[in-house]
């Protein structure tokens, strides 16, 4: 810009001495005020770039505290991960216990009945034994100590069902294996194959489980 003004006051200033004074003394501050606003055009631009820069890669601060953010929150899912299956655990834990407890409950008296299944079991038979034609008013002591056996069989039959004890006299039933127990096979006729037949000694189910099973005859094919 300097040499094209000096070109052109050389040019001016034989015929123009005014002009090329002016044109001496005018570029100067133009020169100054141009400088100043590329100077303050530079200064914006270095801000706006090193405002990107910073922008555009973190400080080693940040990513030291972005990291560190990062593995808390990858422990802190494991934690809450872990108190989840602590509590899952511990719920199957007082689920187990509870069942145990109500199954101790209801299971708790099984050798007791078992020593019981064979008194009624005799006094099954006892009443079975008497002959039912000499159970008459001319023999009162036998009538008297049949019928007190009979009472007797009934109530402890009572006691049985009212702890969930109950019998099992499958006569004419499908054969169960879980309720049970083939002693023979035979052939029947008029039977269904697979059904019993004969019933050798009465079964016992305590609250649904099989305590003992039934020893049973079962009818086969022919």
């Amino acid at each position: 810009m300097a040499a094209v003004a000096q070109c052109v006051r050389a040019a001016l200033r034989p015929r123009y001495p005014l002009l090329s004074f002016s044109l001496r003394t005018s570029p100067r501050p133009l020169c100054v005020a141009t400088q100043q606003k590329n100077s303050g055009q530079n200064l914006e631009e270095d801000q706006s770039q090193r405002q990107n820069e910073q922008r555009a890669e973190p400080s080693s601060a940040e990513k030291t505290l972005t990291e560190e953010k990062a593995k808390l929150e990858e422990q802190l899912k494991e934690v809450t991960d872990k108190y989840k299956r602590a509590l899952a655990d511990a719920e199957n834990v007082r689920q187990r216990s509870q069942k145990l407890v109500e199954e101790a409950k209801l299971y708790g008296i099984q050798s007791f009945c078992k020593d019981l299944l064979e008194v009624a079991d005799i006094l099954e038979k006892a009443t079975e034994s008497v002959p039912k034609e000499e159970i008459k008013d001319e023999n009162p002591h036998l009538k008297s100590l049949y019928e007190g056996l009979v009472m007797t069989e009934l109530q402890i039959q009572k006691v049985f069902k009212k702890h969930g004890l109950l019998r099992l006299d499958p006569v004419g039933a499908k054969f169960n294996p879980y309720e049970h127990e083939a002693l023979f096979h035979t052939p029947m006729e008029g039977k269904e194959p697979g059904t019993i037949a004969l019933v050798s000694k009465i079964g016992y189910k305590l609250h649904g489980r099989t305590l003992r099973p039934a020893l049973v005859g079962v009818v086969k094919d022919a």
